[in-house]
C-alpha cells in the first residue's frame, strides 16, 4: 500500500479514537456530576481531566505518526537488469596439445564447459588411469579444473 493511503488510514483511526474519547469523557462527566456531591474539588473530576489529557495525547501521537507516514517518501526499489550481450567465448590454443588432450578440451567445449570425469571416460573410451593422467596434464597446462562432487570429479574448463 502507498504511504499516503496508510497515513490517511492512521489519521482516520486517530480521529475515531478522539471522538470515542470525547464521547466517553462527556458521559463520564455527566455521571460524575450526578454522583459526586463535593463539586469540583471531588477527586473524580481530577481523574476525569487526567484521563482526557492522556487519551488526547495518545490520539495526538497516533495522528503525528499518520502524518509522518503520509508525507514520508516511499522506499525506492532498486531494479537491476542484466544486460544480455554477446558472451565472449574463450579461444583455446590447442596447438600445443596432443590428440587426446585436444579431444578432451573439444568435448568440454561442446558440453558447455563442464562434465563429470566418468562421462568423459565413457565418451573417449579410455580407462581410469589414462584419464587421470590426461586430466593431470591439462590441469598442469591451466586448461581445466577438477572439482570433487561426492564420489565423482567434475571437470571444468578454466575461465580467464
Amino acid at each position: 500500500m502507498e504511504n499516503k493511503k496508510v497515513g490517511w488510514l492512521i489519521l482516520g483511526i486517530a480521529v475515531v479514537m478522539g471522538i470515542v474519547s470525547w464521547i466517553f469523557n462527556q458521559s463520564l462527566n455527566s455521571i460524575i456530576a450526578q454522583t459526586c456531591l463535593e463539586g469540583p474539588s471531588c477527586i473524580m473530576h481530577q481523574t476525569s481531566n487526567t484521563q482526557l489529557a492522556l487519551s488526547l495525547a495518545i490520539v495526538l501521537v497516533i495522528a503525528v505518526i499518520g502524518l509522518y507516514i503520509m508525507f514520508s517518501k516511499p522506499d525506492e526499489r532498486i531494479v537491476i537488469k542484466k544486460i544480455k550481450g554477446k558472451e565472449k567465448k574463450k579461444v583455446f590454443d590447442l596447438s600445443k596439445l596432443d590428440k587426446d588432450e585436444k579431444n578432451v578440451v573439444e568435448i568440454l567445449i561442446n558440453e558447455e564447459n563442464a562434465m563429470f570425469q566418468k562421462d568423459l571416460m565413457e565418451k573417449l573410451e579410455i580407462g581410469k588411469v589414462k584419464m587421470t593422467r590426461l586430466l593431470d596434464k591439462l590441469e598442469a597446462k591451466q586448461f581445466i579444473i577438477r572439482k570433487r562432487r561426492g564420489m565423482n570429479n567434475l571437470v571444468v574448463l578454466k575461465e580467464e
